[in-house]
C-alpha cells in the first residue's frame, strides 16, 4: 500500500449523497447526487462507484472521513453506521467531521483565535459553535440569528457561515461567508487536516444533534417496568 494517505470521505447529513477520495496526493474524486430520500440504498455504491474509477478498493485505504451534522436525523445515522462499519472491517480510523467544520475555510483551518461558525437550523433558526484555532471550544447551541446570545461574544471574532453578516453586526465582529461549491470536496479537505493535525483520529464518529435549549421533556408517562 502506498504510504501517502488515501482517504475515502462521504455524507448524507442533507439531501444528497456525496463522496470524495483523497489519493495520490489529490483530491480525485468528488461526487455529490441531490436526493431527498434514498440514501441509504446509495450510499454505499458511490462510495464503491469513486473508489472504482481511480482502481482503487477499500483494502487501499488508510481513513475514512464521514459528515457527522448536524443535519437530517436519519441521514447523519445512515453515514455515521456505514463509516463505522466500514472502519471497523478495515482496521483504519474513521474521522468526524461537523457541519460547522465543513463551513471553515480548509486551506487555512488552523487560522482565527476567536470563530463563531453557523449553520442553518428548522424554522428560521441557527446552529451555532465557536472555534479557536480550528478546534471547538464549546458545545454548539441553537440560536436566533435575530437575537444572538451576548455569551457568544470575542474579541476580535469572525462569524462565519448562515446569516453571518447580520450576527456579526451585534458583536461587531467581522464576517466571513464561504463559497462551498462541493461539500464532498470540503468534506474531505478538513478530514486531512484534522489527520495531519492527528485531531479526532481516534475518535468514533457519532451523530452531532443540537437541542434547542427550551426543549421541553416529553409529556407521556414511562411504562412502568415491572420487576
Amino acid at each position: 500500500m502506498n504510504s501517502e494517505p488515501a482517504i475515502l470521505a462521504f455524507d448524507t447529513s442533507a439531501a444528497h449523497c456525496a463522496a470524495a477520495v483523497f489519493a495520490g496526493g489529490a483530491v480525485r474524486q468528488a461526487i455529490v447526487e441531490p436526493m431527498a430520500k434514498g440514501q441509504a440504498e446509495r450510499i454505499l455504491g458511490l462510495c464503491e462507484e469513486v473508489l472504482a474509477a481511480l482502481n482503487l478498493s477499500y483494502q487501499d485505504l488508510t481513513a475514512l472521513a464521514v459528515g457527522v451534522g448536524p443535519g437530517n436525523f436519519t441521514g447523519i445515522r445512515i453515514s455515521v453506521s456505514a463509516a463505522r462499519g466500514l472502519a471497523l472491517g478495515l482496521g483504519i480510523p474513521a474521522i468526524p467531521v461537523s457541519a460547522f467544520e465543513m463551513l471553515r475555510d480548509p486551506f487555512g483551518p488552523a487560522a482565527n483565535a476567536a470563530e463563531l461558525v453557523v449553520v442553518e437550523a428548522p424554522r428560521g433558526a441557527a446552529y451555532a459553535q465557536q472555534f479557536r484555532y480550528g478546534r471547538p471550544t464549546d458545545t454548539p447551541m441553537m440560536i436566533d440569528p435575530e437575537a444572538p446570545p451576548r455569551e457568544l461574544q470575542q474579541d476580535n471574532m469572525m462569524v462565519t457561515g448562515f446569516r453571518a453578516e447580520e450576527i456579526a453586526k451585534h458583536f461587531g465582529a467581522t464576517a466571513h461567508l464561504p463559497e462551498i461549491h462541493n461539500p464532498a470536496e470540503q468534506l474531505v479537505r478538513m478530514a486531512l487536516w484534522k489527520l495531519a493535525a492527528k485531531h479526532d483520529i481516534d475518535t468514533r464518529p457519532a451523530p452531532l444533534y443540537v437541542r434547542a435549549p427550551d426543549a421541553a421533556p416529553a409529556r407521556d408517562t414511562p411504562p412502568k417496568i415491572l420487576t
